[in-house]
């Protein structure tokens, strides 16, 4: 039996402490998380809509869009954090804890994902938009059953990206008073010298990141023999 109290003593002393800083994380992950998908699927579509040749081309919106996604993508996103505090404070009252971390997150991360997901759409065959059109199909009808549907596995694969880079920036910012593993690594483990903690919150955190790409594959790999078998199923 593996005595964890003499492998990871100090792990133990902060037991609670441990528990909590995951908990800040889980929720930072799946709040955000939400957020980001929402905004990352309306802006990446909007771009596609919109540009020039597009299913419904308008230059102003398609230009404040891209304007908007290359300003918060060029910040890094430790200074993004600062940058945002005054705007965080307005909004949910506090720029520090998971309720601080979750706007910055959700700026640091959109801009990151409607460019995966923009290029999984514009990697669809336009032949098949342009059959979509030529039917009479409305525009929500050609980007939920040619765009989205065609771009499945693709999607899934560059959600899956996102969503570890997510835990790297909910772990990032532990480190300026959002709470979570990162903090809890730092103050409990880097700053006191307990390597053993600092060497479990790496554990944890590659634990998850294999969880995510592991279901992440599955699901690609699932949604990319189905589209194989109803093209073969077609011709």
């Amino acid at each position: 039996m593996i005595d964890w109290t003499s492998l990871v003593p100090n792990l133990i002393a902060y037991w609670d402490q441990f528990i909590k800083s995951l908990s800040a994380t889980v929720q930072m992950f799946l709040l955000a998380g939400t957020f980001i998908f929402l905004f990352g699927f309306f802006f990446a579509i909007l771009l596609i809509v919109t540009q020039d040749g597009g299913i419904r081309p308008n230059r102003t919106v398609h230009r404040i869009v891209e304007i908007f996604i290359n300003v918060f993508r060029s910040i890094p996103f430790v200074i993004l954090m600062i940058f945002l505090m005054p705007f965080t404070r307005a909004v949910v009252g506090t720029a520090v804890g998971v309720k601080g971390a979750i706007i910055p997150l959700i700026f640091g991360t959109v801009p990151f994902y409607t460019r995966q997901i923009e290029t999984s759409l514009a990697n669809v065959d336009p032949g098949k938009i342009e059959a979509a059109r030529s039917m009479g199909c409305s525009s929500v009808e050609i980007v939920w059953g040619v765009y989205i549907h065609e771009a499945v596995p693709e999607l899934i694969r560059v959600t899956t990206i996102t969503a570890i880079s997510l835990i790297g920036l909910t772990t990032m910012a532990g480190a300026v008073g959002a709470g979570g593993i990162g903090s809890f690594a730092i103050n409990y483990g880097q700053s006191q010298h307990h390597q053993d903690i600092v060497n479990v919150c790496v554990i944890v955190l590659l634990v998850i990141v294999s969880l995510i790409q592991t279901l992440g594959n599955v699901l690609a790999r699932k949604t990319t023999n189905r589209a194989l078998i109803r093209r073969k199923i077609k011709q």
